[in-house]
């Protein structure tokens, strides 16, 4: 497997905790294999859990032998993925250098032992690369859509509706994508395993902590392509990973406000406010027809309860000005 050539190149890894300590140690122990050969540390934050994981996790840091290399810092607020993982990115290396690249892996992602020299080597040979994300699989090896094109006014017809001869006429405008054949460019990547140059951190200045959780990585993707930036999925890096352990995703009752909050700041930042409006009324008719399609054919939608009520509702409320500061319990 390729290998880092420079020996004077440093990574920082950032692994973000919130109530998942156990699960977090384990991505950490992995992390600290895959970089036998890197030179570089790994940042533990605690996204202000207040169950005690900042405590566990520091002693168990004491306790492996990982000090140095490893060590715990506390973000002081739970203010979402990409507050919590650029708090880890301002804490730096332990020795005071800068990071030439910095690689955000989530508590519930466990790379493999030749997963992060495959993401190193393939930005090492791409300078336009500024972000680069694995190939993500589940614990029996099925891949997951990991890389995706940018959501759009389009997107927000095809996903929605879910109509075949649709979706084969818009097929290019899915957000959702076939995995790539060969590492290379693509709009954006999942988030959950992802490295990015020190350089494209710069000119971007990370993530927005606009976003408390979800298109935090598609938002931080589009910009660095306007600042000059490729994103590549590079399919050498396998990374194993369970999925919506801390968000609690796949136990949705509902949709909670703080995912309606980050797609509707998403489209606004890149549409615009009149494209935001768009997108949603596209959204919702679209979604529209596809219920009515479901009713007609009696079968279920395939989404949470009231998903689209809540978007009306939301939307409505920010229109009204009415609309209150999202409940945030998770990150």
């Amino acid at each position: 497997m390729p290998r880092s050539d420079g020996h004077d190149t440093r990574l920082l890894t950032v692994i973000l905790n919130w109530r998942t300590p156990e699960m977090t140690l384990r991505a950490t122990e992995s992390a600290l294999h895959a970089m036998r050969t890197i030179q570089g540390g790994i940042v533990i934050v605690d996204n202000d859990s207040g169950d005690g994981s900042e405590a566990l996790l520091r002693e168990a840091v004491a306790a492996r032998g990982w000090a140095p290399r490893v060590r715990v810092v506390q973000s002081g607020r739970n203010g979402g993925f990409g507050a919590g993982n650029n708090a880890g990115i301002r804490a730096g290396l332990a020795e005071g250098r800068a990071a030439d690249f910095v690689y955000v892996l989530n508590s519930d992602a466990f790379p493999d032992e030749h997963a992060i020299t495959a993401l190193l080597a393939h930005m090492q040979a791409h300078p336009e690369a500024g972000l680069a994300g694995s190939r993500l699989e589940g614990a029996d090896g099925a891949p997951h859509v990991s890389a995706f094109r940018f959501p759009s006014l389009l997107s927000e017809i095809e996903g929605p509706l879910r109509f075949g001869p649709v979706s084969r006429l818009m097929s290019r405008h899915s957000v959702w994508m076939r995995m790539p054949e060969q590492s290379g460019p693509v709009d954006w990547v999942a988030g959950a395993s992802l490295m990015m140059r020190a350089g494209m951190l710069d000119a971007t200045g990370g993530f927005d902590e606009g976003f408390f959780l979800y298109f935090e990585e598609t938002d931080l993707c589009r910009r660095a392509r306007t600042a000059g930036f490729e994103t590549h999925f590079v399919r050498e890096s396998h990374v194993q990973h369970i999925g919506s352990v801390s968000t609690g995703m796949g136990s949705w009752a509902r949709v909670p406000d703080y995912w309606y909050d980050s797609r509707r700041l998403y489209f606004r930042r890149h549409f615009g406010a009149a494209g935001g409006f768009a997108a949603t009324g596209l959204h919702l008719l679209s979604g529209g027809l596809h219920r009515l399609r479901c009713l007609a054919m009696r079968r279920e939608t395939g989404d949470p309860p009231g998903f689209l009520r809540g978007m009306i509702r939301h939307e409505l409320g920010h229109v009204s000005g009415s609309r209150a500061v999202s409940t945030r319990t998770r990150a």
